[in-house]
């Protein structure tokens, strides 16, 4: 470690990641309970310190320099750190124990909580983590879950929800499937070939009509209710599925029926109740789900 050279303060560079994610110093000064001058204070000291321009100040508001744009992966790396020894703090100090129930779609539960969870043991290992493989909003409004991870944002009042990003997901099969079977050359082509469905595969009907592929119900040879046992499927050869792309594009053998088809957009959404954030090992758990997810 070179001691030397980290001459800046923390301070500095939370203002900076705060004004680069806030658009201006007023924004950045709002989060962080400051004043907008305190944070220009900061974010020059930071400057000098590190000997660069970051921030470029004009009528036309703030924009980041080449050399703020080049730090703020860093920069945000350095935030998330940050957070993590909070938690960490937290769940030691106050020795959080209890059960925590989690639930997701099968493929989600299956494929990504694990990885996602796994800081869970060092952060509060006193937490025991129960996970619901569901999509019945139910489990919440129930009192069966604790945190939900959903693709659509509830409508009941005493359910808070955070918007995690989107997931995107694209036509993908296996290449001893295209090998048999041919590659589509445009997205007419597509409709001729046979499908794997998930839940309902006739609602993917639809948005595959408004893209120019006219598939009918007879194209659906295999279909399940469970994500995983489609996305099995698929990776079996019965056909074109619709996957994430985080699991499409690294599964050997698997590869996008037509490169330039434009990926769809599903919302990911984290959910709890309202009064639930209050308990600390929920809310270290759904704090520990709003960071890893969007990764």
């Amino acid at each position: 470690m070179n001691w030397q050279a980290i001459s800046f303060d923390w301070n500095q560079v939370r203002a900076f990641l705060a004004t680069a994610e806030e658009g201006t110093f007023s924004g950045a000064a709002r989060v962080l309970k400051s004043t907008q001058p305190t944070i220009g204070r900061q974010i020059g000291a930071l400057e000098e310190a590190l000997g660069v321009t970051l921030v470029e100040r004009s009528v036309r508001g703030l924009t980041l320099t080449e050399a703020g744009r080049d730090l703020l992966d860093h920069v945000r790396a350095m935030g998330e750190a940050a957070s993590l020894i909070s938690v960490v703090a937290e769940g030691k100090s106050q020795d959080v124990i209890g059960e925590v129930t989690v639930t997701g779609t099968d493929l989600l539960s299956t494929e990504v909580l694990p990885g996602v969870l796994r800081p869970l043991r060092e952060i509060a290992p006193g937490i025991r983590v129960r996970i619901i493989a569901s999509s019945d909003m139910q489990n919440l409004t129930q009192r069966e879950a604790d945190i939900a991870i959903r693709h659509v944002r509830p409508e009941q009042p005493d359910l808070i929800a955070r918007h995690l990003g989107d997931f995107r997901a694209n036509l993908y099969a296996m290449t001893s499937y295209l090998d048999r079977a041919g590659r589509p050359r445009t997205l007419r082509d597509i409709a001729d070939h046979d499908f794997v469905g998930n839940a309902d595969p006739e609602r993917m009907m639809a948005p595959m009509h408004n893209m120019g592929i006219p598939l009918r119900a007879e194209s659906f040879v295999m279909s399940s209710a469970s994500g995983t046992v489609a996305w099995e499927l698929a990776k079996a050869g019965y056909g074109v599925s619709m996957q994430p792309e985080f699991l499409g594009d690294v599964e050997p053998g698997m590869e996008k029926v037509l490169p330039d088809f434009p990926a769809l957009e599903f919302p990911i959404w984290l959910v709890t109740h309202r009064e639930l954030l209050t308990s600390r090992r929920i809310r270290i758990v759904f704090d520990l789900l709003a960071r890893g997810l969007p990764a």
